[in-house]
């Protein structure tokens, strides 16, 4: 490796890079034994840190700054992005490095109780990235296909439609499980256990136990020493949790391939043993059970058991037992089995009661206050939520969930006009902003939920592929933005 490359062009560097993750990729396929000792290099590769810059800088977090007071835009227009990776490289490569504390922040929860989040320095978020580069494309290799959250091409789609596949042949009992703190709770001794089985690089290991035992900064200005957990928030935080929650992707891939073929399962269920296959999105897991709620409650104990060496316990509250009939709320979605319209019993799946209240609530504090904005303003900031959310939910039966928000928003928005024109009657103001009744700001037209179409989302196992697999380069697209492009190529 020539670590005295200089900064190239940014399509070049992202070229480079994805080149090296395919190597690693296939160089841990081809060696399940295989532990990599020498990847600090790597990390400290001019194009790694300048590939790791432009994946911090795409993200609005980058506007955030952490303890140190620093931002991209000030590294950008004052210091100097190549002075500044200069910089961090030589700290890197000299062993001076050291990660700051992260900034407490406390993001209240639909329950009334408080999620923390840890904001780090650029400086921390941009060593990290270039970690997480390195060492992603040789721990996908070990993941299970349970697995959901945080991984390259996959997505909560793919785990409702796994859900939904299971459900449908049988597995009509369904522990749905919730691990408590998962993120502030996860064992340190834990995950650099688990990541030694790979890596063997002490300079490596050094960096990511500094970044777990940075500590936070609370609001009070106070350092809190981090005994456990990885600050949620961070960049490297979701996959020290997929490489410490894989032992319980383990243990019950292990308990699936035991139980043999589809005649081996078939005979156990005649013998009235129970058939059971896990899928997990982060923390968030459940459990499908071909067999009684004995079974699936029995479950429960040998979960717990799994998950106790991580440091990790089951919230109390969140998890229990139900049938399929009585459907479950997963990653938003409402998975149940109703009768058909010819009399048949099918498995759907649609927004959750919760996920249209949450919309709901975004909606009319967007459309409460405010007047003094205009139309095409207001119409600005509430279509990039409709969007996004019919966009996650059209692969449900979510048609009349989708009509009943173009209700809700058309009424929140006639009412929003109504109140800032108060001296307007009807007449003029129906001519003037709801032309064919639907809200309109010269080329500004609100989003209609009404109008997307819903698909299905074909389940695909374990034809998944990875962005090193297919090594596919997006290709420029007018208007499309460098930062987006790098978006695209390095962030699941």
């Amino acid at each position: 490796m020539n670590n005295d490359a200089s900064w190239r062009e940014p399509l070049v560097a992202q070229a480079r890079v994805l080149g090296i993750q395919r190597k690693l990729n296939k160089w841990a396929q081809d060696d399940q034994d295989r532990r990599f000792s020498d990847l600090h290099n790597l990390v400290c590769d001019p194009v790694t840190l300048q590939v790791a810059w432009l994946r911090v800088r795409a993200n609005r977090g980058s506007r955030s700054a952490g303890v140190d007071g620093d931002t991209a835009y000030y590294i950008e227009h004052r210091l100097g992005v190549p002075k500044f990776l200069s910089g961090l490289r030589e700290e890197l490569r000299c062993g001076s490095y050291r990660p700051l504390p992260v900034r407490e922040r406390m993001i209240p929860k639909p329950n009334g109780k408080f999620r923390r989040l840890g904001i780090a320095t650029i400086r921390d978020r941009v060593v990290q990235a270039a970690v997480k580069l390195v060492l992603e494309p040789i721990f996908e290799v070990d993941f299970q296909p349970c697995s959901y959250g945080f991984r390259p091409g996959r997505r909560a789609q793919d785990a409702i439609a796994e859900l939904q596949y299971l459900t449908s042949r049988s597995y009509e009992w369904i522990v749905e499980a919730d691990i408590t703190a998962c993120f502030d709770e996860l064992s340190h001794v834990a995950i650099l256990d688990r990541v030694r089985r790979r890596i063997s690089d002490k300079r490596v290991l050094s960096l990511l136990k500094a970044f777990l035992k940075a500590g936070i900064m609370n609001g009070h200005g106070v350092l809190e020493a981090q005994l456990t957990g990885t600050p949620q928030g961070g960049i490297l935080s979701p996959l020290m949790a997929n490489i410490a929650l894989s032992a319980l992707d383990e243990h019950f891939a292990d308990a699936w391939e035991q139980m043999g073929d589809q005649r081996q399962r078939a005979k156990r269920r005649r013998h009235g043993e129970p058939n059971y296959r896990m899928i997990r999105y982060a923390d968030d897991f459940v459990i499908c059970v071909a067999g009684d709620r004995q079974h699936a409650e029995a479950l429960i104990a040998e979960t717990e058991q799994t998950i106790r060496p991580l440091g990790l316990a089951l919230s109390a509250e969140k998890t229990y037992v139900a049938h399929i009939d009585e459907g479950i709320d997963f990653l938003g979605w409402r998975i149940q089995r109703q009768p058909g319209s010819h009399g048949r019993r099918y498995v759907y799946t649609y927004p959750s009661k919760r996920s249209l209240a949450s919309v709901k609530a975004k909606v009319k504090a967007i459309t409460r206050t405010d007047h003094q904005q205009t139309l095409a303003q207001l119409l600005h900031r509430l279509n990039p939520l409709l969007r996004g959310w019919c966009a996650y939910f059209r692969s449900g039966v979510s048609s009349r969930t989708f009509n009943y928000l173009r209700a809700y928003c058309w009424q929140r928005v006639v009412g929003w006009l109504r109140r800032k024109h108060e001296r307007t009657n009807w007449r003029t103001l129906r001519r003037r902003y709801l032309p064919r009744w639907w809200p309109t700001d010269g080329s500004t037209v609100l989003f209609n939920p009404g109008s997307v179409r819903t698909t299905r989302y074909r389940y695909r196992g374990r034809r998944i592929p990875t962005p090193w697999e297919t090594g596919y380069l997006p290709q420029t697209e007018p208007g499309l933005s460098l930062e987006r492009l790098q978006l695209r190529l390095f962030i699941p």
